[in-house]
């Protein structure tokens, strides 16, 4: 055992990390940041913030919404950069150390982040459909003089969301490139041109991450910064077009009434959540490939500050195209915005066809969209890969020979799991599978992360950690974070979501009660691994029933007596731990 590890404290009385080859690390502190922003930028930051932030009062939403980057985005994610870069394990075997009683929780991340990225990559697959399918001297999304068009409510101009009309690249997108059915109970065909995409976008994703984070470390150089330069070259082009400032500034003029409403709150909190990646167990992992004194606390500032900028940046080139929209078809802008994949799947795609230069335009923002996504996905698929590495090192690299044939075997299957998503009822599957992974359960495991990270563990510990690493401890900003603001935050936005749940549905379309009860099933395969983790810990210790929970909650870390609570530590003792943060 090197002398790095016992310093770190990852030898215990009952628990001993004796890994057979020693961790790989990031060749640079760079290729971390950039791994990391290309992580927490995604296709969220494109469709999600600009819709959420125009309906949510404009420029007035980005007060909640840096509210919470600023009291829970970014304390939280240095908690996890920390626990990671600590341990040097993944979230599991992380978490574990942390807090015994929630190991479940570490299993939970990897559970939620696997079943994300094997229909994740779905929409790689559309992005690569519209690029291929974008170097036409005339885009097909464009007319409705084409095989897929229903030509009695076809329109070749966009007509808006209030009329029975469609446009031609929504029935491209609903009819071309979906083929969808009338619901989830006719999941019909599979689409084989849409399969071949899938294909293609895995084994792009494999060749881009099977040496670990030595090839992804490199890939991110390309995939993580080339889209800024898409973005500011189409905002430079948006903003010469008619009608663009109208669309900026209906982006960002405030509404100030908005600001008073609870679920602009929640919605700004929940935004953070996703977008940041926070109980996902990605940036826990990405942090275990960390030098042991790496300052973390500098590189979360950079990635949460990049990742607000660039929802904003998105915001901007958004509206600017759609501020254009609005001036060539004479419709309000509010009549073209929506929410989801239809804003750059079908709003957008409308958008490029009128440009100047669209045979420019079209390839290099799908191309943009295929590298935002391809980031998110190295990680998720990492996540897994770490836990697999972490726990059956020995077992696995006897049975595959080598890591790249265990990262082929995971892509393999992950690729086979997307395969519902690329039928002609595809579309519904994607929505469930979506709604009850990155919308239900994450808000459930983030509540127990949180409570086992910042209570249970402690923040007195959480701060020793750091300052082990780091040589100091973190200012008070984030001791307060993490005793107060953040648990009881996350608490709010989870009560809150269970008072506002609504079923899932997609657009006009309700699912049948037998899909809710499969949706809620999704949900449970990540969730069930909190309570058994729990029963399993309690289980095997011994003594009393509460002496049991007692030792369940006490952390195997050992922090080289540095440690400035009591051996034992629970809720109980929260008011006590608010003295000694402050």
């Amino acid at each position: 055992m090197s002398e790095d590890e016992k310093t770190r404290g990852l030898i215990t009385s009952d628990v001993q990390v004796t890994p057979t080859v020693p961790r790989p690390k990031w060749s640079g502190q760079l290729e971390f940041i950039l791994s990391t922003v290309g992580y927490a930028v995604g296709l969220g930051n494109v469709w999600r913030f600009p819709y959420l932030c125009y309906t949510s009062g404009g420029g007035a939403f980005l007060v909640p919404y840096l509210t919470m980057v600023i009291l829970c985005g970014i304390p939280l994610l240095l908690m996890e950069f920390a626990i990671g870069q600590f341990t040097h394990l993944g979230p599991v075997h992380a978490l574990a150390k942390v807090c015994p009683l929630f190991k479940g929780v570490g299993l939970a991340t990897v559970v939620i982040s696997y079943v994300f990225c094997t229909y994740y990559n779905v929409l790689m697959s559309w992005a690569l459909f519209y690029l291929f399918n974008s170097f036409g001297a005339t885009p097909p999304w464009k007319s409705c003089n084409n095989s897929w068009n229903m030509f009695k409510n076809c329109s070749s101009g966009f007509q808006g969301n209030t009329t029975d009309l469609q446009s031609a690249s929504q029935q491209f997108f609903d009819h071309r490139l979906l083929k969808k059915s009338n619901g989830i109970e006719d999941i019909g065909d599979l689409q084989w041109e849409l399969f071949g995409y899938l294909f293609l976008a895995w084994v792009i994703v494999y060749l881009c991450i099977f040496k670990g984070v030595k090839s992804t470390g490199k890939v991110v150089y390309f995939t993580a910064l080339f889209p800024y330069f898409i973005l500011f070259a189409l905002l430079i082009n948006n903003i010469q077009l008619p009608g663009a400032k109208e669309g900026m500034l209906f982006f960002v003029t405030p509404v100030w009434s908005k600001i008073f409403e609870v679920k602009v709150w929640v919605n700004a909190a929940a935004q953070v959540f996703n977008s940041l990646g926070i109980a996902f167990g990605s940036m826990i992992s990405m942090a275990s490939y960390n030098n042991f004194n790496n300052n973390i606390v500098r590189d979360t500032l950079i990635v949460s500050f990049i990742n607000s900028f660039t929802s904003i940046l998105a915001g901007l080139v958004i509206f600017s195209a759609i501020g254009f929209m609005s001036h060539l078809h004479n419709l309000p802008i509010d009549n073209i915005a929506t929410d989801g994949p239809g804003l750059v799947f079908v709003v957008y795609p409308e958008v490029l066809s009128t440009m100047p230069a669209f045979q420019l335009w079209a390839p290099l923002f799908f191309f943009m969209l295929l590298c935002l996504g391809l980031d998110s996905q190295f990680a998720n698929v990492e996540v897994a890969l770490t836990f697999m590495k972490d726990e059956f090192k020995d077992k696995v690299l006897y049975f595959f020979k080598r890591e790249e044939l265990l990262t082929l075997f995971v892509c393999i299957i992950s690729f086979l799991l997307g395969i519902p998503h690329v039928t002609k009822g595809g579309i519904y599957v994607f929505q469930l599978m979506d709604h009850y992974t990155a919308v239900v359960s994450l808000m459930f495991l983030a509540f127990f992360e949180v409570l086992a990270v910042c209570w249970l563990f402690g923040v007195p510990r959480l701060s020793s950690m750091i300052k082990k690493m780091l040589g100091k401890r973190v200012n008070i900003y984030f001791r307060v974070c993490w005793l107060l603001i953040c648990p009881l935050l996350v608490l709010c936005i989870l009560v809150s979501s269970i008072v506002q749940y609504t079923p899932v549905q997609y657009g006009t379309y309700k699912y049948p009660s037998w899909a809710e009860w499969v949706g809620w099933g999704v949900s449970l395969v990540s969730l069930i691994w909190i309570p058994i983790g729990a029963i399993h810990e309690i289980y095997n210790n011994k003594g009393s029933f509460l002496s049991r929970i007692k030792t369940a909650m006490t952390t195997t870390l050992d922090l080289a007596g540095e440690d400035p609570l009591p051996e034992k530590q629970n809720l109980n003792t929260a008011t006590e731990h608010l003295t000694t943060t402050l």
